[in-house]
């Protein structure tokens, strides 16, 4: 019998906030690598994923959604962005039935410049009728003609097999890029800033955030737990107020489910301790960005 030959690549995912980007790369993935709130702006970094095959390896890479920048960490967002037109072997556009297909379309029309394959994903069909559902796959064909247009629901996970197995075709022939065992490019250290991240963004609302930064100061593996220290940055006095709760009660919140939630991805008890410190202006300082991987 014929050994197949082996094929890998990097799938780039990308497209405006709050479309379902992170939502569809952990199902396709799956593992819960990228935050995944109904806030705008959550995924602030590329985010590779890896899914593994006996004669296949996908390299999923999240991406911040597509926004014009205001400061200099959405600037870098971009930058994310625009590496990922520029190192994909396959482009996953995703987009919804509730956006207007207009917003940014400047990057739509890079799709059409593309020499990679495009397959644009209709997400979240489960909001939509038949009738408009045929209309926005028309519309799709007609903006991107030589993409391949698949309708889906990723919360429902609705058509993913399709898309995963047409992915697996388009690969092309190469050597794998990452160990056969890998599941991210991403250490421990970095899950677990993005676990209290996500936590930040579920229990706070308006600006805050936007304007803070979690850090890991300590990361210690024992023989029966994991021992984290972490500083949420935040860029005004006031800001450290709301964090902190009255009488501590927000951050013991944020903390308690934070841990809960490292238990169940690390596999392990996590003892967690939280800080919260000023630090003013960090999303416009260029040093601070580079401390915290924005920059390279």
């Amino acid at each position: 019998m014929e050994e197949r030959a082996f094929k890998s690549g990097f799938i780039n995912i990308i497209g405006n906030p709050n479309v379902g980007k992170s939502t569809l790369a952990n199902a396709l993935v799956g593992e819960n690598l990228s935050i995944v709130t109904a806030k705008a702006q959550t995924t602030r970094h590329r985010i590779m994923g890896i899914v593994n095959g006996e004669d296949y390896q996908m390299v999923f890479s999240d991406t911040p959604g597509i926004l014009k920048p205001s400061y200099k960490l959405q600037e870098s967002m971009m930058e994310f962005v625009k590496g990922a037109f520029t190192d994909a072997d396959i482009i996953l556009y995703v987009t919804d039935t509730v956006e207007n297909p207009e917003k940014n379309k400047d990057y739509v029309e890079r799709l059409n410049k593309m020499e990679c394959p495009v397959i644009v994903v209709i997400n979240k069909i489960d909001l939509t009728n038949q009738q408009k559902l045929e209309r926005l796959v028309e519309e799709w064909h007609k903006r991107v003609p030589a993409a391949e247009i698949f309708p889906a629901s990723a919360l429902n996970r609705f058509n993913l097999e399709s898309i995963f197995n047409r992915i697996k075709e388009l690969l092309p022939q190469q050597h794998a890029w990452y160990d056969r065992d890998a599941l991210t490019d991403r250490n421990l250290r970095f899950f677990a800033s993005e676990i209290i991240r996500e936590k930040i963004l579920l229990n706070y609302q308006k600006e805050i955030p936007y304007c803070t930064e979690v850090v890991i100061e300590k990361f210690e593996e024992g023989e029966k737990l994991y021992n984290i220290d972490a500083v949420i940055n935040v860029m005004r006095e006031s800001q450290r107020g709301i964090i902190i709760g009255s009488k501590g009660s927000l951050i013991k919140k944020v903390g308690i489910e934070a841990r809960k939630e490292m238990e169940l991805f690390f596999q392990k008890r996590v003892y967690l301790s939280l800080f919260v410190k000023v630090d003013a202006g960090w999303r416009e300082n260029e040093k601070e960005l580079k401390r915290f991987g924005y920059i390279n």
